[in-house]
């Protein structure tokens, strides 16, 4: 079955997040969180949302994120 769509508005706030599997490490060296971040930021500029707030753990990472539109695709 097709997943529900999403709803999408404008200045909306997200809590992103995500961790390695079983809990094991995402990021290994302190390179592979400079490396996220620099993509962070491109995406940050293709995508036009804001990035409120972030903390980068070794085995996971939060984001906060708004959308000034409604869809940032």
């Amino acid at each position: 079955m097709a997943r529900q769509p999403r709803v999408e508005f404008e200045e909306a706030f997200y809590h992103i997040t995500s961790r390695g599997n079983l809990r094991g490490k995402t990021f290994f060296k302190a390179r592979d969180k400079e490396k996220f971040l620099e993509i962070l930021q491109r995406t940050k500029d293709g995508y036009g949302y804001l990035l409120h707030a972030y903390a980068l753990m070794d085995n996971h990472y939060h984001l906060l994120i708004e959308t000034p539109k409604a869809n940032i695709k």
